[in-house]
C-alpha cells in the first residue's frame, strides 16, 4: 500500500472513531437523565419499604462521617463493605423516627450486593431492600424472597451472623440453601449498615 493509500484510510477510520465517540456521546446525555430518575425512584421505592412509618426522608451531608466509619467498618470482620450513603426518616411533624442506611458488600457471588436498611430510633432493623443484586438464578438470587428478607426485620442486635443449622437467637440468619457465600454478603452489608445507624447517625 502507498503512503498516500495508508494516509486516506487512517483519516477515514479517524473520522469513523470521531463519529462515533460523538454519537455515543449524544446517547449518554440523552439517557442520562432518565437513567439517574429511575435510579433514584428506585432508592425512594426502597427506603419507603424499609421504614414504612417515615412521612419524608432527609439527607444531610455525612461525606466526612461516612469515610471514617467506613474506616471503622473495615476492620470488623464484615467483610469488603462499606456505607454509601444514609438518610433520616421523619414523621409528619417533622420527628425523626429512625434512618435509612445503604451500604455495599464486594463478596457477592456475582458482584457487587447493594442493600438499603431501614433501621428505627431505638436501633431495631425494620426491613431489608435490594438495590443491586445479581446472584445465581434459583440460589443467590433467592435472597431477594421476602420470607428470606423478614429474618432481619423486628431484630435489634449489634451485629447478625450466618447460621446453616437453624437461625436460634434473634442475631442469627438462616442461610440461603447452597448460597452461603450471598447470605454472607448481605448479612455483612446489613451489619455495616446497622453499625452506622447506631454509632453514627445518632451522635
Amino acid at each position: 500500500m502507498s503512503k498516500g493509500g495508508f494516509m486516506k484510510d487512517a483519516l477515514v477510520l479517524c473520522a469513523i472513531t470521531l463519529v462515533a465517540g460523538a454519537c455515543l456521546g449524544g446517547v449518554y446525555e440523552i439517557t442520562k437523565a432518565p437513567i439517574a430518575a429511575a435510579e433514584l425512584e428506585a432508592k425512594s421505592v426502597a427506603y419507603r419499604v424499609v421504614l414504612p412509618e417515615a412521612a419524608e426522608f432527609v439527607a444531610d451531608d455525612l461525606t466526612d462521617v461516612i469515610a471514617a466509619a467506613n474506616g471503622e467498618i473495615a476492620g470488623m470482620g464484615f467483610g469488603n463493605v462499606t456505607v454509601g450513603e444514609a438518610v433520616t426518616g421523619v414523621d409528619a411533624s417533622g420527628a425523626p423516627v429512625g434512618y435509612v442506611v445503604t451500604s455495599t458488600s464486594n463478596d457477592g457471588y456475582g458482584g457487587a450486593i447493594t442493600v438499603s436498611v431501614g433501621i428505627q430510633a431505638d436501633g431495631t432493623v425494620s426491613g431489608i431492600e435490594f438495590l443491586t443484586l445479581a446472584e445465581t438464578a434459583g440460589l443467590g438470587m433467592n435472597a431477594q424472597k421476602p420470607e428470606w428478607k423478614a429474618q432481619y426485620a423486628g431484630k435489634n442486635v449489634d451485629a447478625f451472623s450466618v447460621t446453616k443449622g437453624g437461625a436460634a437467637a434473634d442475631n442469627e440468619i438462616n442461610a440461603i440453601s447452597g448460597a452461603t457465600i450471598t447470605s454472607n454478603a448481605v448479612t455483612g452489608a446489613v451489619n455495616a449498615a446497622v453499625y452506622f445507624a447506631k454509632n453514627c447517625m445518632t451522635q
